[in-house]
């Protein structure tokens, strides 16, 4: 079993566990609890009654934030003539081609956070799918990472765009912010981020399609909110 620090323990003490907060509660809560000596990162999780074993119980997506995550993420453009130039002017590290396609599989580079590309790139990067997929580093037209716009992509992801999927238990995760944040701002990304999710409810699902959802702050306990305090 691990073994938590006193500061951990202390901050679970301040913990109710049979009870769902409110969210303005929980993100209140969740900085109090916070037990990193660094603007650690919060994250939220929502367990959903989904089979992800079936293709049309699986959420992917991808959604700007009103206030960013508060990390800045280094954005490579795979893309041609007038489309590279686009991804430079918007603000992208790194754009090429083939050129920067060999030089991740030659050399293993994986100095970027995401990967924007034009969909005429796409035969030539799909060779490297083995790498790059399981590091979620694979564009895919289903998050936006995959387009001709891809000014626009490159702005969003500047902006505070984030990724998310089920995973095998029909979790999704997201970081929505800092502790440095104030609670409006979390609040408001946390409104956002439950919106799409819930109105991305597969039709083939059944029952009760959220089972829980929770906050925690990075090395932090998580933190259990009513759904129905997201109730407008």
């Amino acid at each position: 079993m691990k073994k938590r620090s006193k500061k951990y323990l202390q901050a679970v003490e301040k913990i109710d566990k049979t009870k769902s907060y409110t969210r303005e509660e929980a993100v209140a809560l969740v900085k109090e609890t916070n037990v990193a000596n660094f603007d650690a990162s919060i994250e939220v999780a929502m367990r959903l009654n989904l089979d992800t074993k079936k293709v049309d119980q699986q959420l992917r997506g991808a959604i700007v934030l009103p206030h960013g995550t508060g990390k800045s993420k280094r954005v490579l453009a795979l893309a041609k003539g007038e489309k590279a130039t686009e991804a430079k002017e918007a603000g992208a590290e790194f754009v090429g081609d083939l050129d920067l396609i060999t030089k991740i599989e030659k050399e293993n580079w994986l100095e970027f956070d995401v990967i924007i590309a034009t969909p005429d790139m796409m035969p030539a990067l799909g060779k490297l799918g083995k790498l790059l997929g399981p590091k979620g580093l694979m564009p895919n037209p289903k998050t936006g990472t995959v387009t001709n716009d891809v000014a626009k992509a490159v702005s969003d992801v500047k902006k505070g765009r984030i990724e998310y999927r089920t995973d095998s238990y029909g979790i999704v995760h997201a970081i929505i912010g800092k502790v440095s944040f104030d609670d409006e701002m979390l609040i408001e990304n946390l409104n956002a981020f439950v919106d799409v999710i819930l109105k991305s409810k597969p039709s083939a699902a059944k029952g009760i399609y959220v089972k829980s959802l929770a906050i925690s702050s990075t090395m932090g306990p998580g933190i259990k909110i009513n759904i129905n305090s997201f109730d407008k």
